[in-house]
């Protein structure tokens, strides 16, 4: 479960320091909300929710190296967004386009930039209330995947969000060309 946590001494981290911050703890996955705000875990989750994951991203890597569109990004890759918060989705992906205008040190770092495609899957300790207003930030294509609901919320800009079965199938879109899977056939419950 994510929580806000106080950082004695340090009202506020500039985004420079909480970089720094986030490299010298790499064990922890850090997130802030756009007060500034701090929520940290550990990276370790048990395996069924570390399998799930890895499903998911190989889903999304297999389209990728078809389709040569951009870059796939795991759950320890992060972006600032415009309202000053720093997320780190479970997979993320960018344009090709997009990815090449990043230079090295961006990419070395947390690049101000909402990917054009997210994917949360909620764990055992995330409460879905909380995952739903962090899908609402981002821009373009994000998927709050539910296996205690065995549905994914869709949230695509300027639609409302739709719910999806685990048994039908879920198209990429306008935003990932190509792409579709059928979760109950990836998913273990």
């Amino acid at each position: 479960m994510q929580s806000p946590s106080p950082i004695p001494q340090i009202e506020q981290f500039s985004d420079d320091e909480l970089v720094r911050f986030c490299l010298a703890n790499p064990e922890l996955n850090v997130e802030r909300d756009e007060n500034g705000t701090l929520f940290m875990t550990l990276s370790l989750t048990h395996l069924l929710t570390s399998s799930n994951n890895s499903e998911l991203i190989g889903e999304f890597v297999i389209w990728n190296r078809k389709a040569k569109a951009g870059k796939v990004i795991d759950s320890n890759g992060g972006f600032f967004l415009k309202d000053k918060s720093l997320k780190a989705p479970d997979v993320a992906w960018i344009r090709k386009d997009r990815w090449d205008a990043l230079s090295l040190d961006e990419k070395k770092s947390f690049p101000y930039l909402a990917p054009d495609f997210v994917l949360e899957l909620q764990s055992d300790s995330d409460n879905i209330n909380d995952l739903k207003s962090k899908m609402e930030k981002w821009v373009r294509l994000a998927w709050l995947v539910s296996t205690r609901e065995q549905q994914t919320y869709r949230y695509q800009s300027g639609q409302e969000v739709s719910v999806i079965p685990f048994a039908s199938t879920l198209y990429g879109e306008d935003v990932l060309p190509g792409f579709e899977t059928v979760l109950a056939d990836i998913l273990e419950l």
